[in-house]
């Protein structure tokens, strides 16, 4: 494990013995990189992620020594090998399963378009049985022994399928980890009560601790807010250990994210996403926030969630930037796919629409053209080997300028594949926070070394991993 702050290393998880990497005389690409700290510079080799926390007195003993390039030559073609596994080497094993179109809100951001969540179709409770017993045949067969495949029921709002979603997870009990996103409007007494009893994973969606904030983006059809509906299910799911709140970053409540980790720390919050809104439709981008002003009060909101957690003793993830931090320490343990390219849409996840319609991602749900197949019609290995899915987990941030040329491309991922395709006009576009993915990378590198990582972290987050590379430079 990382022992030091002047150190270079990685952790990855069951990581395997290989052989000494022979140096052919083509050496390591590696970028000096200011992370804006008083005492410390990161090197990085961007084809393999590997990367060193160098003192600025020391870089260029470091390099003349030639310690750091011997212990890196040494491991470079495990790395190699690591990052090419983790990108190309993963099958799907969780959906995002839609089992309605229908939503009872209409949010400024959302990426399903209007028509569909206002009068859109519902999957059957017995159609919904059939999707899950075709989707547990393909998963036991494809899916590694011990790893339990995940559907998140996903939305638009999947509350307003009650009876359908409640029906599958109660017949499919054990056989999936369940999961719910929801706009918690219609989360009552009884339906935490019954979700909590079969463990399934409960995400809400909350974007400011004032409702004059929240409101503005997270609205009914009749431009109502629901601040309230989600306050009260918050209070019911206080105690329970599977759920977590969303919050979407725009400009509307860019300069209350402080004030909002304090809220959800205060509401004892598991964990949190922070995630900055994704301007795959024109509604949000409407609602973009500019990247030098998302970086500046996203980390405030982070910084606040270290006070928090040295003043109680009680951490605050947030999941989105703990994921980057694990990119950096742990490539392989990182729990979200978004920020790797191919990023996981069809590659280790896909989106299931109410009409059987399988997509990459649930952000290109309303787009035809990513529209790989019918899970009732068609096998399912052929829909997610489909051209719409190619054009997704095809994407590599080696073919995208200037991300060819990125030290953090590993890290950063070029998200998203949706957003670049619809905002910037094709699947060799960037997305659209380059800035901003930057920024935390900055962050993260610097909060390593100081020492603070392990604040951000899930407690456990190391379980199961071995260190593959750790020097002390001295």
């Amino acid at each position: 494990m990382m022992s030091s702050l002047s150190q270079a290393g990685r952790v990855d998880a069951a990581a395997p013995s290989r052989g000494r990497f022979v140096n052919s005389g083509h050496g390591p690409s590696l970028h000096v990189i200011d992370i804006g700290h008083a005492d410390y510079t990161a090197v990085i080799d961007p084809d393999t992620a590997f990367w060193s926390l160098v003192r600025k007195d020391q870089l260029a003993s470091t390099f003349a020594g030639g310690s750091l390039l011997k212990a890196y030559r040494e491991k470079a073609q495990t790395f190699a090998e690591e990052m090419h596994t983790l990108r190309f080497g993963l099958k799907p094993s969780a959906v995002y399963f839609n089992p309605t179109e229908r939503c009872n809100l209409d949010c400024t951001y959302c990426y399903i378009p209007g028509a569909m969540r206002r009068g859109g179709e519902h999957m059957s409770a017995e159609r919904l049985l059939d999707a899950l017993a075709r989707l547990k045949a393909h998963f036991d067969a494809t899916v590694p022994e011990g790893l339990k495949p995940q559907i998140v029921f996903h939305g638009a709002e999947p509350m307003l399928n009650r009876d359908a979603v409640f029906a599958g997870i109660e017949a499919f009990d054990g056989q999936f980890r369940f999961g719910i996103q929801t706009n918690a409007t219609l989360l009552d007494e009884s339906a935490v009560e019954f979700l909590t009893a079969h463990n399934v994973a409960i995400g809400l969606s909350l974007d400011a601790a004032t409702p004059a904030i929240a409101n503005r983006t997270r609205k009914n059809w009749a431009g109502d807010g629901i601040f309230k509906h989600v306050i009260a299910a918050m209070e019911r799911l206080r105690g329970y250990d599977a759920w977590s709140v969303i919050g979407t970053v725009t400009k509307v409540n860019l300069r209350h994210l402080v004030p909002l980790v304090e809220f959800l720390h205060g509401h004892e919050v598991p964990t949190t996403l922070l995630n900055v809104v994704r301007c795959t439709l024109p509604g949000a981008r409407e609602v973009k926030p500019d990247d030098a002003e998302a970086a500046k009060y996203f980390l405030k909101a982070l910084d606040r969630t270290y006070e928090l957690y040295q003043e109680t003793g009680r951490k605050l993830p947030v999941a989105n930037f703990a994921n980057i931090l694990l990119a950096i320490i742990a490539p392989s343990a990182r729990r979200l796919m978004c920020d790797i390219s191919p990023c996981g849409g069809g590659r280790c996840f896909f989106a299931l629409a109410p009409s059987g319609d399988c997509f990459p991602c649930s952000e290109f749900i309303g787009l035809e053209a990513f529209n790989g197949g019918n899970l009732f019609r068609d096998d399912l290995a052929a829909v997610l080997d489909s051209a719409p899915f190619r054009a997704v987990t095809g994407r590599r941030v080696e073919d995208i300028e200037p991300c060819s040329h990125c030290a953090i491309r590993h890290f950063c991922g070029s998200p998203c594949p949706a957003e670049a395709h619809e905002m910037n006009g094709g699947m060799d576009q960037v997305g659209a926070f380059c800035e901003f993915y930057e920024e935390q990378v900055r962050y993260a590198l610097r909060l390593i070394a100081d020492g603070r990582h392990e604040a951000f972290l899930w407690d456990g987050w190391d379980a199961g991993t071995e260190t593959t590379f750790d020097l002390l430079l001295s």
